[in-house]
């Protein structure tokens, strides 16, 4: 009885990993391809003071 039970959280869990996968990887092609973007702190033309464009 608690093999089907391991089995079937384990493939949830896998199938929960990859959809997060997938929308992070969309969510950072998106913001790659936006122009008006913030840049990161880490920019090469950005001041390393200002604010992180991750922090709302």
């Amino acid at each position: 009885m608690e093999m089907p039970l391991l089995f079937i959280l384990a493939g949830v869990t896998f199938l929960l990993v990859i959809g997060f996968a997938i929308w992070s990887k969309r969510a950072t092609e998106e913001r790659l391809d936006d122009g008006d973007a913030p840049k990161s702190t880490l920019a090469v033309d950005k001041d390393s003071r200002g604010k992180p464009a991750d922090v709302k």
